[in-house]
């Protein structure tokens, strides 16, 4: 079976270099926020174009704790978009704060900010942008209707690390850029991690307070902290993967590449980088109108494949009549249409090739055709 995603042909492509970290970490005797974590701080700030970055256990609480350290909590209510990983509108509760739902944009996977602006109500603090399956969402209409109304932006950039919007890499943008470490991301660790961009010196002095226990220098607690911390192994293994983590989006974007050269003409809907931007193919997400047979046949072709994601987050039962929700037409329309065919840096030719087969022996009917 070729697999939708493969963490473990990451580790096998970076095993010496992973293996020399896991072992610098076992014999320093520093194993929780020391010197693996302060570096890798510095070198993905670096990265991302921000003056700030702290590390945390794992992207949800990275989206909490961004939340809570901009002020944002209970009474008060997070705009995000309902086609997403359920892990933002967690997070958003996580805070204390209520979810609002948006819809997303015409044409596209990501929040529409007009949709945003229709749900602002005077209890309304922050919008969380989600850039999804690896493509940067509308921050030119998003910062300017922050400003506009006085909200907090926040960027989800779990599925996007790397991600470009002219010229720039999400998370540098909002007043915090909040990413996730998952051993299946474009950026993932050996387990779970997460880190909180921002260009705010005080900002990032409140996250770190925030992450353990709220400690100032004396170990007092000045505020009501938690634990979400870093550990040192996962920060060495990140920082032995963040240099070949352009490399491995470019080879991500030539997979794509190929994807759209070999299925142009088949009834299903590719996906599409939008102007001024560079998707980094966190996910490769077809439409089609015979979306479960589709998926069916190619499990029978020995070809895995996923739905990111088969319920939105306002047809989550754990939050049925629990959020403020807009209309959600095109949500609505996507969610029995997609489906993710398999991207990784590793993927090679020779699979590559067995999907596209598969997919071209599936007996599209004439509906197919409405893939959108």
């Amino acid at each position: 079976m070729i697999p939708a995603s493969n963490p473990q042909a990451q580790f096998q492509a970076h095993k010496t270099r992973i293996e020399a970290a896991i072992a610098r970490v076992l014999a320093s005797g520093r194993y929780i926020l020391g010197p693996e974590v302060a570096a890798f701080e510095r070198e993905f700030a670096g990265y991302c174009g921000t003056s700030e970055c702290v590390g945390v256990a794992n992207g949800t609480e990275a989206l909490m704790l961004a939340l809570r350290a901009l002020g944002i909590g209970p009474g008060d209510e997070v705009i995000t978009v309902s086609h997403t990983a359920v892990a933002t509108v967690a997070a958003v509760e996580l805070a204390g704060a209520v979810p609002v739902l948006a819809d997303v944009a015409e044409g596209g996977y990501c929040i529409d900010p007009a949709a945003v602006e229709a749900l602002v109500t005077p209890r309304t603090r922050g919008v969380i942008a989600v850039h999804l399956y690896g493509q940067p969402a509308d921050m030119e209409a998003l910062l300017a209707l922050s400003r506009r109304r006085n909200l907090r932006l926040i960027e989800d950039c779990a599925q996007a690390t790397g991600a470009l919007w002219r010229g720039r890499r999400v998370g540098s943008m909002g007043d915090a850029g909040c990413f996730s470490f998952y051993p299946t991301k474009n950026l993932g660790a050996l387990g779970d991690g997460g880190a909180v961009c921002c260009n705010d010196a005080a900002l990032a002095a409140r996250l770190r307070a925030l992450r353990e226990y709220g400690w100032d220098a004396h170990r007092s607690s000045q505020l009501p902290g938690g634990n979400s911390r870093l550990d040192e192994l996962q920060a060495a293994i990140l920082r032995a993967k963040l240099p070949f983590l352009d490399g491995d989006n470019e080879r991500r974007a030539g997979l794509a590449a190929r994807y759209a050269e070999q299925l142009a003409g088949l009834p299903l809907q590719l996906p599409r980088a939008d102007a001024d931007t560079r998707h980094v193919y966190h996910l490769y997400v077809v439409a089609c109108a015979q979306r479960d047979a589709l998926l069916a046949h190619l499990q029978g072709q020995g070809v895995g494949s996923a739905i990111h994601y088969p319920l939105p987050a306002h047809r989550q039962p754990a939050y049925a009549g629990r959020v403020r929700t807009g209309g959600m037409p095109r949500t609505e329309h996507l969610v029995g249409r997609i489906l993710s065919l398999p991207m990784y840096p590793e993927l090679g030719e020779g699979d590559q090739d067995r999907v596209i087969a598969a997919l071209r022996s599936f007996p599209f009917s004439a509906a197919g055709a409405g893939a959108g």
